[in-house]
């Protein structure tokens, strides 16, 4: 197999897969001596040296692999309010906000549900965190621009964006990251001393996985199901 991530296509390729010194499984040379599965492991259950039930085993815990869906931590979006903003009159009248501009140029403004952020800067723009969903992060900054025209401002909710998706996801086998960092050199980050994951870098689109913490910035919420293909 020239991917050592991939999911194996045929026996041959899951023997490759299983074994010892596969950077996917590292653990596979216990499940192929039958330690971890007693009994699992006989004469009619063997199909080209690999055993029926552990095929089984190995397509329902790997051929899913591709289709992991990870789950959404935070989303982060930019809107428009397109006027000017007196801070300091959003922080004295809304409930929820601070605005501290020796700190922090932006009024800090919160809201329960959807549970999120609000950095509201005096030129409109505004930037907002700790959605869980695309429909999440739109619905509560339209509640912000709410907010802010009920305290008297012509406040506009214009060229909404998603710039931030984060998302984790745990492909529930261990990862030799040394390994990985050797035969991946080119796409890959480990330096344990400082971070202890491996920081992977995928060419040509815009996100990042850090092994075996998946975690995922992209554009939009396709390309974060993608993340596992």
């Amino acid at each position: 197999m020239q991917n050592p991530l991939a999911v194996p296509l045929s026996a041959a390729e899951a023997a490759s897969f299983m074994a010892p010194s596969s950077l996917s499984f590292p653990s596979s040379h216990i499940l192929m001596s039958g330690a971890m599965y007693p009994g699992s492991r006989d004469e009619k259950g063997l199909e080209h040296g690999v055993s029926t039930s552990l095929n089984q085993t190995a397509t329902s815990a790997f051929a899913g692999v591709s289709g992991i869906v990870p789950t959404l931590q935070n989303i982060v979006a930019t809107v428009n309010l397109d006027c000017r903003l007196d801070l300091k009159t959003i922080a004295l009248h809304a409930r929820n906000a601070e605005y501290n501009p020796k700190r922090f140029a932006a009024v800090i403004m919160r809201i329960r549900e959807p549970k999120t952020t609000a950095l509201i800067f005096a030129s409109g723009k505004m930037v907002v965190t700790g959605a869980k969903s695309e429909d999440d992060s739109k619905l509560a900054s339209r509640k912000y621009a709410r907010i802010i025209q009920k305290l008297g401002f012509n406040a506009k909710f214009t060229d909404f964006k998603i710039q931030n998706i984060v998302g984790s996801c745990d492909v529930k086998f261990p990862i030799r990251l040394e390994g990985l960092a050797y035969s991946h050199g080119t796409f890959s980050s480990y330096e344990p001393e400082l971070f202890p994951g491996l920081i992977y870098r995928m060419f040509g689109k815009k996100y990042i996985r850090l092994l075996k913490l998946f975690i995922l910035y992209s554009m939009n919420l396709e390309k974060v199901h993608d993340f596992g293909d």
